[in-house]
């Protein structure tokens, strides 16, 4: 449990099942959109692009990543075609303006999506304009989360002290390397795939089972830390 958030200057967030619940069901649609560019990459039937998929999301942090690696795959071409998918659905996400905008200092995005998907969502969500930037996963020169590389890129791109920073993500493997940097870490544990822990919890500082209830509480407890 975080005690204190006094020393906390910059808000990181992920942005899929993160600023939204997985029940929303954009993952649904992403998932199909993906294993379909699979398949036609490479000439597969659905069982089997399914199972490329998901053993490049494990092996390399997102199927674009291994398709990269081992196809060449455009990943301007990919991430315009898995992204093709409406976003009515997030008109039933909870809205966390009003909460975000009450927490002092610098707000971030951190996906392993692309800046024109997030930019779409968070127009969805009515939280346009209320971040400083987005770091994308064309600017972390395609080096997903969990990897080294993407929290080099956030720190060098953003400025951010770790140390003074806070990081939310669903995915509680994509936590660790933020932890070993000095973030407080938030585990949005609501059962997003790949979301489960592995290796301990050491690197968890807080879990909730849904941003909104987090905020709504912390804002509430520790308002007075925020506001100093």
């Amino acid at each position: 449990m975080v005690k204190s958030l006094a020393h906390v200057e910059n808000w990181v967030f992920d942005l899929d099942n993160t600023l939204y619940p997985p029940e929303c069901g954009l993952y649904q649609y992403m998932d199909e959109r993906i294993r379909n560019f699979v398949g036609r990459l490479l000439d597969l039937p659905d069982d089997e692009a399914h199972r490329v998929q998901k053993s490049y999301f494990r092996s390399h942090g997102t199927t674009l990543a291994g398709l990269m690696a081992d196809h060449g795959t455009d990943p301007y071409e990919y991430l315009e075609d898995v992204h093709a998918f409406p976003l009515e659905k997030l008109a039933n996400a909870p809205r966390h303006r009003e909460n975000l905008t009450a927490l002092p200092g610098r707000k971030i995005i951190f996906t392993n999506a692309d800046a024109p998907y997030a930019a779409k969502v968070l127009k969805e969500l009515d939280l346009e304009n209320l971040f400083d930037i987005v770091v994308d996963i064309h600017a972390c020169d395609y080096n997903p989360k969990p990897a080294e590389a993407a929290y080099d890129t956030l720190f060098r791109m953003t400025g951010i002290d770790p140390e003074k920073s806070i990081f939310f993500e669903d995915q509680a493997r994509n936590l660790a390397p933020a932890k070993k940097r000095g973030m407080t870490t938030v585990w949005i544990n609501n059962g997003s795939d790949l979301g489960h822990l592995s290796g301990g919890e050491d690197h968890i500082d807080d879990e909730t089972h849904c941003l909104a209830h987090w905020l709504d509480n912390v804002i509430e407890t520790q308002k007075i830390q925020l506001a100093r």
